[in-house]
């Protein structure tokens, strides 16, 4: 049989078969009713807002505490910073050589480590940079493994929703979320806002704080295909090193091998801001257009003609937003000071780090054997009821807060905001109320460190 005959056979059972299989699959076509939005009720104890560094920790804390809890995250999996920014160092958990932040945080990284075969820093050696005790986690471990616990304490996790009202009804929280295809009513006793914009705060009518001019947020990548040692840095402008540098520093931070690296650089974004869908869309999109250029750039020079990025994280990772007008605002001077309040109820332990665009980092640090603290009436906004919040917009001035918006604080802050929730949740009270030493006792059964009081 020739080529030409034999492609003509081909093709005739090639139109045989698709005839005899049309009337198969056109039956197998089913009508579906147009897209609708359906509409949901839900009853809770304790509703949490966020899904981030700090709203992981306080669903786990308030779900092992036994509270009916229900987890709202706008995006598609928890961790926030850590997951979706890339800030996979979650420290510090240890200040002058004992550990004074622990608890369910704590939990969660030490279970990364051991899952990844990594090993922990020897905090027993002082450090001569404080960031040789933070912890390097792997991200993607982090993700499943707060999804697992929250799972397994009882939470009622809810991706793709988000808060379109909130209001004080009849001695309870009425809460309107908007998702994929569906509209939901929660009504609940206690509201944890870890949004890290406190935007449930001011939703609520309550008010919230920040500067007219915010720290840029950064877009964190990892690139490769060039040698760093061999590059001719004389043909490189200087204003390039160290972005090629930062992608071949020897790892400091996981010490489960000799000569790993820390595959990691970043794009500052001016003025990014994720407290509404625009700006967030414009602090992504800038900091992924600036990124682009970068590329473009550097492979234009010797040695970096094969460069070529490795990784990007999902989102920009921003620092500053808003803050709440809590019942005690914690200042620069506490901070620095290491003030020990009545209230105290969790720890915190990094310099004072406020970055500016196109300058160097401001940073104080402790003295020796400082260590801050956070008051429980910082999480409470003012003249609120049955209200708390966690993370970085805690009630505090803009120097405290660049050294505690860092994840362990923002970890023990969660945890302590869900102590808190629950038992008022219990008493029937708001969380102003609930007697401090309760929320100290609950903290401590689920492995929480808590400020020395003198």
């Amino acid at each position: 049989m020739g080529k030409v005959e034999r492609r003509s056979v081909l093709k005739a059972i090639g139109l045989a078969s698709v005839g005899a299989m049309t009337p198969a699959v056109l039956n197998a076509e089913v009508l579906k009713e147009p897209y609708k939005v359906i509409g949901k009720s839900l009853k809770t104890d304790v509703l949490i807002v966020g899904g981030g560094t700090a709203g992981t920790i306080a669903a786990i804390q308030a779900g092992r505490a036994g509270a009916r809890t229900i987890l709202i995250e706008s995006g598609s999996q928890l961790g926030g910073t850590m997951t979706t920014g890339g800030v996979t160092f979650p420290g510090i958990f240890h200040a002058w050589g004992k550990q004074i932040i622990g608890g369910i945080g704590w939990e969660l990284v030490t279970d990364c480590v051991k899952l990844n075969g990594d090993k922990l820093p020897d905090f027993s050696i002082p450090p001569d940079r404080h960031w040789k005790h933070q912890v390097s986690i792997n991200g993607f471990l982090y993700t499943l493994l707060a999804e697992e616990k929250c799972i397994e304490a009882g939470v009622g996790i809810r991706y793709y929703e988000a808060p379109t009202s909130v209001k004080f009804v009849n001695g309870e929280w009425v809460v309107h979320t908007m998702g994929k295809g569906i509209i939901t009513q929660i009504t609940c006793n206690q509201i944890i806002d870890c949004t890290g914009n406190a935007s449930i705060t001011s939703m609520a009518g309550f008010d919230v704080l920040r500067e007219t001019e915010t720290q840029p947020g950064s877009l964190i990548f990892q690139i490769g295909g060039y040698d760093y040692k061999a590059l001719d840095l004389t043909k490189i402008p200087k204003q390039y090193h160290h972005v090629l540098r930062q992608n071949m520093v020897k790892n400091q931070l996981r010490t489960s091998a000799e000569n790993t690296f820390v595959p990691y650089g970043y794009v500052y974004v001016p003025e990014a801001d994720s407290s509404s869908s625009e700006s967030h869309t414009m602090a992504n999109r800038d900091g992924r257009s600036t990124l682009l250029n970068l590329i473009r750039k550097l492979r234009t020079f010797p040695g970096c003609e094969n460069l070529r990025i490795l990784d990007l994280k999902t989102e920009t990772a921003v620092r500053e937003t808003y803050r709440i007008d809590g019942e005690y605002k914690i200042s620069h001077e506490d901070y620095l000071k290491g003030k020990v309040f009545e209230d105290a109820i969790s720890n915190s332990f990094y310099p004072i780090d406020l970055h500016r665009e196109g300058k160097t980092i401001y940073q104080e640090f402790l003295e020796p054997d400082v260590v801050a603290s956070i008051p429980l009436r910082a999480l409470i906004p003012k003249k609120s009821k049955n209200f708390l919040v966690a993370g970085r917009c805690v009630s505090s001035d803009r120097m405290a807060n660049s050294a505690l918006r860092v994840q362990a604080s923002s970890m023990g802050m969660g945890q302590a905001a869900a102590a808190a929730a629950v038992l008022a949740n219990k008493q029937g009270v708001s969380p102003l109320q609930v007697p401090v030493e309760d929320v100290k006792k609950l903290i401590r059964e689920h492995g929480g460190i808590l400020p020395i009081t003198t």
